[in-house]
């Protein structure tokens, strides 16, 4: 088929048929995207994790018109990993879609065989078992619990999976008071590194990693995620400081000049604006 007409034959798909042969079009040795052929599996990661958050932003901001424009930006990305899988002979983009619908199809015995569950407790048990099965079957001579975490997960998600797994096979405080003694262990030793005379800066550091990986803990046994928690931190900061910023332009003046009581007390001002 001519360039041309494969340009014209596109007015007769659509969907996800048409987004993939646009990115086979993008990967046309003769006709295609000079920038899009250079690329490879390992180039278009960092812009894969890029889509997945301006996703999540949408979201976040309700803005549900964007998260559509978004969501096609991240599926463009999967359709990408596509391509150079057809190109390389491994898998396409319906291999892909088969892979995930064997894997949900296997995940949920209580929707798509007679298996019964009391409690989503139960089903989640089930689903952590599932996936130690599939570890197992992958290679059964070398099998952890923490296998298939990836290491690239943003620091807190990925303290976060390691508790929750190890917790799948009983490795975990029985209730919450042991995970926030151990924060205030980490905090003695993290204060302690500081009172010496000279501060190993690698041993703080790895005491204050310490700190970060209990204080994971306690946020996961009381039912919730620690990115979610300090995202919602960062947002009431950004918040305040906006409002506070606001105060010190509308009385002419400059943070910098200003002492800290009377950015404190426009702080407090801030949070008083910004309760609702």
């Amino acid at each position: 088929m001519q360039w041309q007409d494969r340009i014209n034959a596109l007015d007769n798909l659509d969907g996800i048929d048409k987004l993939v042969e646009i990115m086979a079009m993008l990967r046309d040795p003769e006709n295609g995207c000079p920038w899009d052929l250079k690329q490879t599996f390992k180039s278009i990661v960092p812009y894969t994790i890029e889509e997945a958050y301006e996703v999540a932003d949408a979201i976040e901001k309700q803005d549900f018109n964007e998260v559509k424009k978004e969501l096609g930006d991240l599926l463009f990305q999967v359709v990408f990993y596509g391509q150079l899988g057809t190109e390389q002979q491994m898998f396409g983009i319906s291999q892909i879609a088969d892979s995930m619908s064997d894997k949900l199809i296997s995940r949920h015995p209580h929707v798509f065989a007679n298996t019964s569950f009391a409690s989503d407790d139960e089903i989640n048990a089930n689903w952590e078992k599932t996936k130690s099965e599939e570890r197992t079957a992958t290679d059964p001579k070398n099998v952890s619990a923490l296998d298939d975490i990836p290491i690239a997960l943003p620091a807190l998600s990925r303290a976060y999976k390691i508790q929750k797994r190890a917790s799948s096979v009983g490795f975990d405080w029985p209730d919450v008071n042991g995970a926030i003694d151990k924060v205030f262990e980490e905090i003695d030793e993290v204060q302690h590194e500081i009172k010496q005379g000279k501060v190993d800066k690698d041993k703080l550091a790895d005491e204050l990693g310490d700190l970060y990986f209990a204080l994971t803990n306690v946020t996961r046994h009381l039912g919730f995620k620690p990115e979610d928690v300090v995202r919602l931190a960062n947002n009431k900061f950004d918040r305040r400081f906006r409002d506070v910023e606001r105060q010190v332009t509308a009385a002419n003046k400059n943070m910098t000049n200003m002492t800290l009581e009377e950015l404190d007390a426009l702080w407090e001002l801030a949070k008083a604006n910004t309760a609702k």
